[in-house]
């Protein structure tokens, strides 16, 4: 395992483990599907894999400061952890956050301070953490954004959110599928 896989590993599990341990199944899994794609991302592959399990650790309890976990989790980590750019920038945009961002008035706060990673990477990071269930188990992205709204309630701020989110979510997957199946019938 490489020094950028082992800090982020470590540091997403001393983050997440303890205080919220089914966040911590969810960002392995989300983990393990990078791995699934990770021919497609050629050098990419590990920047990917880092951002996967650090995605959410916005979410741990000493992190929380604005309760928008993108961006709470990417300034501790350009701030405090003094992390690889790219890895904060997928960690601030990870699954449409922008919308919910929006949502919250952040938008102009969150893309003035974070820059977005290229769409490839994106659409990457996106289909790995809507195809992984808060277990860390495999799902698919209609089920998941079911899964989330349902958990927040339609009406909420997420639930509301995830749904104007789920076109550009279920387009990113089509994206990531897309690359998968031609990369499969490339000759080797």
């Amino acid at each position: 395992m490489s020094e950028l896989m082992e800090w982020a590993y470590h540091l997403a599990e001393s983050l997440l483990a303890e205080p919220l341990p089914r966040r911590w199944k969810h960002c392995l899994g989300v983990a393990e599907r990078a791995r699934t794609i990770a021919f497609v991302l050629g050098d990419d592959a590990e920047l990917l894999e880092a951002a996967a399990v650090l995605h959410d650790i916005g979410y741990a309890p000493d992190l929380a400061k604005t309760g928008f976990h993108p961006l709470d989790g990417a300034r501790y980590l350009r701030d405090v952890a003094n992390a690889d750019e790219r890895v904060v920038q997928l960690v601030a945009h990870h699954s449409c956050a922008w919308m919910e961002a929006e949502a919250r008035g952040l938008r102009e706060e969150l893309e003035g301070e974070f820059p977005r990673e290229s769409t490839h990477l994106n659409d990457a990071l996106c289909y790995c953490d809507m195809n992984t269930t808060p277990d860390g188990t495999p799902t698919n992205p209609v089920d998941r954004v079911n899964e989330i709204a349902g958990r927040y309630g339609p009406e909420s701020l997420i639930g509301t959110f995830i749904r104007r989110a789920e076109p550009e979510i279920l387009a990113s997957t089509a994206r990531v599928l897309e690359r998968v199946a031609a990369t499969k019938r490339q000759p080797m």
